[in-house]
């Protein structure tokens, strides 16, 4: 089982909002409405997020890094 798959719901929400606010003036979804989501839903959300960050500094490198686990 990976990190992501053992943190809370709570936790992953907190997550994916920060990666949807990263960048950006204000969220692009509400955050009221992804904690209707799924555990499965809110984990590829997070992995798609992830995965759409493009070319970043350094120091953004070194934000995103809180958010990657490795297997």
């Amino acid at each position: 089982m990976d990190h992501e798959n053992k943190q809370t719901k709570e936790e992953l929400l907190a997550d994916i909002e920060k990666l949807i606010a990263y960048g950006r003036e204000e969220p692009t979804i509400s955050p009221d409405l992804l904690a209707y989501l799924e555990m499965a839903d809110l984990i590829n959300t997070k992995a798609k997020l992830l995965e759409r960050v493009g070319k970043l500094s350094e120091e953004d490198k070194e934000w995103l890094e809180q958010f990657k686990t490795y297997k």
